[in-house]
């Protein structure tokens, strides 16, 4: 029973800080209703123009406000009260929302409308989600990071595996409107996780918001080799191996079942993702955290890879249709997608864990605002890669290709890089 037990999620974190216990319970919430509307903005898009390359370019048009967004606001919470920063972006996001749905419910959305407002809702989250994770270091302890990393799992698993399911069952069963609605009413849990935090300014010298203060940033980064390294294996994860904005197309031409299908698809990562984390003790608990790093993106890649062929083997079958869908080969896709979320995680806590352990306070929002920039705009870029090479070739292709250049890419790397392998959680070395 002991050996069970070690191998489960470690909740020491939540017990030992209830700040951090209800920003958690907050931003979880919260994010549910995100990955919400995140879906059903790619639905409404597909409705409207019945395009793959427009679903993947709500993605694009928000990656430069988003770039923006995270390198200014990484810069504000280094400089000023992280708590009252993180409320400002949650404030903008929970508008910018309640307008999507009043757009919807009076019939004037229009696709430029949910382009602006989904640039919006990047600019805001990028800011909110660098800020927040800066604060972590302040609720617990160093030798908590990895777990409260992993509980961060279980909070996007079960953000991605109920907001978008359930975005494709709203919008089959009611429609947009009451859809982008929920997500108002979650977002207001996202105010009492950060309202309750004690005033949270930055530790060591600040710099002020400004070119100097990117500056200083830079520099850093420059000497840090450690943490360049897993900005750019994320990144070749994420570009070549996003699937996402195939989705919509592939409920709709490949696999069948239409919307309801898409949410699925996208859900089964955060199956992946919730499960390794909820087994996530022994994860934790290991030390080489770049060498952990580079094994799981490389695992990543093989189950982009393995989605691929499940897709590919599709091409041969009977057509399926929206209401004739085909779902042999929605389980297969989806088991293949569920192994790439657990990979995605494991590479998530140690990245996580190494960010914040590593990097030191005063440089922590700085840091932060890029790190997520890179977690958030390879996705975007992927979007693009995937949409593009998709519509110049066929949906199976961009997985095919672009989980084996994740492994191929990933070794050369990694190998030309030791330091980054020999990484000791005991010793972080940024």
């Amino acid at each position: 029973m002991s050996t069970a037990r070690g191998h489960l999620i470690d909740l020491a974190p939540l017990r030992e800080s209830p700040a951090f216990a209800r920003m958690w319970i907050g931003s979880s919430l919260a994010g549910i209703g995100g990955q919400l509307t995140i879906v059903t903005v790619m639905l409404h898009v597909f409705t409207l123009t019945g395009s793959t390359f427009a679903v993947s370019m709500i993605a694009v048009a928000g990656l430069v406000p988003m770039i923006l967004a995270g390198l200014y606001g990484g810069m504000l919470a280094d400089a000023f009260d992280r708590r009252r920063v993180a409320l400002i972006a949650a404030t903008v996001t929970f508008a910018s929302t309640a307008l999507l749905a009043l757009l919807t419910w009076t019939g004037n959305e229009t696709i430029w409308w949910l382009y602006a407002l989904s640039m919006i809702n990047s600019a805001a989250n990028s800011v909110g989600m660098a800020t927040r994770t800066a604060i972590v270091p302040r609720l617990i302890p160093r030798d908590m990071l990895a777990a409260a990393s992993a509980l961060n799992g279980v909070s996007f698993g079960l953000t991605v595996m109920a907001g978008p399911a359930l975005a494709g069952a709203l919008v089959a069963l009611t429609g947009y409107g009451w859809t982008y609605t929920l997500d108002v009413v979650l977002m207001l849990s996202m105010f009492l996780g950060l309202w309750t935090l004690p005033a949270l300014r930055p530790e060591g010298e600040i710099v002020r918001p400004g070119l100097e203060s990117l500056k200083d940033g830079w520099r850093f980064l420059r000497s840090a080799g450690n943490i360049r390294m897993q900005y750019i294996l994320d990144i070749i994860a994420m570009t070549f191996g996003n699937p996402l904005a195939l989705f919509p197309a592939l409920g709709t031409v490949l696999l069948g079942g239409g919307a309801v299908t898409t949410g699925i698809l996208t859900a089964a990562t955060a199956v992946g993702t919730f499960g390794s984390s909820l087994f996530s003790g022994r994860v934790v608990q290991y030390r080489r955290h770049g060498h952990g790093i580079e094994r799981a993106v490389q695992a990543y890649g093989a189950a982009v890879l393995l989605f691929g062929a499940v897709l590919l083997v599709g091409v041969f079958l009977p057509p399926a249709s929206e209401t004739a869908p085909n779902v042999a080969l929605i389980v297969a896709a989806c088991v293949a997608l569920a192994l790439s979320g657990a990979a995605d995680n494991v590479s998530s806590i140690y990245r996580n864990t190494m960010m914040q352990a590593a990097v030191p306070d005063t440089m922590r929002g700085r840091l932060q605002g890029v790190f997520i920039i890179v977690v958030a705009g390879g996705p975007r870029v992927g979007a693009l890669y995937a949409g593009t090479l998709a519509t110049l070739t066929a949906l199976w292709f961009p997985p095919l290709l672009g989980g084996f250049l994740v492994i191929v890419l990933v070794a050369l790397l990694v190998r030309r890089n030791p330091r980054f392998r020999a990484y000791d959680a005991e010793n972080p070395e940024p």
